[in-house]
């Protein structure tokens, strides 16, 4: 499968790539850990159907530890028992603020995240949430295929 378009051939398309990665790279920094970064990035990937991003943030996510069981079962989270309360109430953030259209992020997800995550960890869960659909939409209307990622292969987008 080829892409319909290479947003690295378009000047101004490969500028806002490279300052959107940028944007990214606080996440990093934040204390919300780099397993659970990816388990959400890797959901909201699976909603919105990007095979591109599923292939990154589950490579990024076994880089990071994360088993093959644990991998497999994000898509069903909710109806498996190898996510703690902590995950659930992240990987529920991620599903309601991707299909906000359906209903927004209810009450009782957002009071869960609270009791779970400090301010700063709150607050790099709504950017990270935000961010990965963000990529996500990109990629999938130029059908950009997964298959091919290489954990760390972006690093050299960085300012």
């Amino acid at each position: 499968m080829e892409p319909r378009f290479h947003l690295f051939d378009s000047p101004t398309a490969a500028k806002v790539a490279k300052r959107f990665y940028n944007v990214s790279l606080p996440l990093e920094q934040s204390t919300l850990p780099k397993a659970l970064r990816e388990l959400v990035a890797l959901r909201v990937g699976q909603i919105n159907g990007c095979g591109f991003c599923v292939d990154i943030h589950g490579t990024e996510a076994a880089a990071a530890g994360e088993t093959a069981a644990r991998l497999n079962l994000v898509a069903v989270w909710s109806h498996s028992t190898v996510f703690t309360e902590a995950e659930r109430a992240a990987l529920a953030l991620a599903e309601e603020g991707t299909r906000l259209g359906d209903h927004g992020v209810s009450d009782a997800t957002w009071a869960a995240v609270r009791e779970h995550y400090d301010d700063d960890q709150v607050g790099a869960l709504v950017c990270l949430v935000a961010l990965i659909n963000a990529a996500t939409r990109m990629n999938v209307i130029v059908q950009n295929p997964g298959g091919s990622y290489e954990p760390g292969m972006f690093a050299s987008l960085a300012n």
